[in-house]
């Protein structure tokens, strides 16, 4: 019987348990030490992924060849679909649950941070829309003049690029993971805000659940394949999620990961997951959506109007699509859309900004666990182009 989780989920497992054991009795200065080596190791975390992005979704492009532009075009249409969808399910149980519940903001103040000590920046070459973007240029201007030399360096580069993810990124993720929960256990946010949002946060699980099922029967049922031979080797992605609270730093984990599903077609696979981690954010839509009925119900006692949440969700599903992949990266580019769209004001934005820190780690997990449902579909989809082309054409 094989292992459900690997040395990878171990390793990811046991930084979450050093983490909160460290932070719960840490003192101020050894959090002082902590911070700058969690500042560090997500420096260069971060700096990979523009390298991973481009790395894989150029070379992708090219073993493409014609079907390239096309699932270019349904990956936007699939992501924004899912994004519209979950923040759907999320307003439509945000009405018929939130009234029913009896939440109070919580009054307690969670530790402050100690100052920095040291901080060392490692800038990115360019940010990750901008590597979205090359890779899209350059692996089509590849195909329309042929360049098979920049063609097989490209392969070249991805292989290098993997094993920067199996060198560099993964080995560094518990570290990472291990720091982040130290921080968050040593602030008290995981002990005393917990019980206060409970309900909210349990409620939100349960949609993300929704959602997920949803999505992978739906690839099940299109491409005639069994979801669970996606899905089951997400446990190491899941881990890495949930600690880094970021697509983006769980993405080296989703690529090394599905290439072990045997229902994945490879070119396609290299193609769609390194997108979708940048451009599918159902899971954090749908708890932004929640948390605007919720938060506003909190502090007035009543919740938006459907016509103005009718008006948000297509707009914020532009964001779900186009936010980067870091921690809270939806919920910051689109509090200027919650303002002006949901009407919440700044005291309502604060108390979304903690709550979504909680729920953030639950959402990322739905983000990344997603892209493998909309892969499957994609490779079907991949497979069916195939098979058209290679129709004989009859002679009259």
């Amino acid at each position: 019987m094989k292992r459900i989780f690997s040395n990878t989920s171990l390793r990811l497992f046991l930084g979450v348990i050093t983490g909160l054991v460290i932070g719960r009795f840490a003192t101020e200065g050894a959090i002082a030490v902590v911070l700058p080596i969690k500042y560090i190791l997500g420096q260069i975390i971060f700096f990979l992924i523009p390298l991973i992005v481009f790395g894989f979704i150029t070379p992708a492009i090219t073993r493409l060849k014609s079907n390239a532009s096309k699932l270019l075009s349904l990956s936007l249409v699939l992501s924004y679909l899912s994004c519209v969808g979950s923040s759907t399910l999320a307003a439509l149980v945000g009405y018929n649950t939130i009234p029913l519940l009896n939440i109070t903001p919580n009054n307690e103040t969670s530790k402050v941070l100690p100052e920095m000590i040291f901080r060392l920046d490692i800038p990115p070459l360019m940010p990750v829309l901008s590597a979205l973007l090359l890779a899209f240029l350059v692996g089509i201007g590849i195909l329309i003049t042929n360049s098979r030399k920049i063609e097989n360096a490209l392969y070249e580069f991805q292989d290098i690029v993997f094993v920067m993810v199996k060198r560099v990124l993964i080995p560094l993720l518990p570290f990472f993971i291990a720091a982040n929960f130290t921080i968050f256990a040593y602030e008290g946010d995981l002990i005393s805000r917990l019980p206060v949002f409970l309900l909210i946060i349990l409620i939100t699980i349960l949609c993300h659940i929704v959602w997920l099922t949803f999505l992978y029967t739906s690839a099940g049922i299109y491409s005639g394949k069994n979801p669970w031979h996606v899905l089951r080797y997400y446990g190491p992605v899941v881990l890495t999620a949930l600690g880094s609270q970021s697509s983006a730093a769980s993405l080296g984990v989703a690529i090394e990961e599905t290439r072990k599903s045997p229902v994945l077609k490879p070119e396609v696979r290299d193609f769609s997951i390194p997108l979708l981690g940048n451009i599918h954010f159902p899971g954090s839509v749908l708890d932004i959506v929640f948390l605007g009925l919720a938060v506003s119900y909190l502090l007035t006692g009543t919740m938006p109007g459907i016509e103005r949440v009718v008006l948000f969700i297509p707009l914020l599903a532009v964001f779900g699509v186009a936010a980067p992949g870091l921690p809270g990266g939806t919920l910051f580019a689109s509090l200027g859309l919650i303002q002006a769209v949901l009407g919440i004001g700044e005291e309502g934005i604060a108390l979304m900004i903690t709550i979504f820190a909680l729920l953030d780690s639950f959402g990322t997990t739905h983000n990344i666990t997603s892209d493998g449902a909309l892969s499957l579909i994609l490779t079907k989809y991949s497979d069916k182009k195939e098979g058209e082309k290679n129709i004989p054409v009859p002679v009259v």
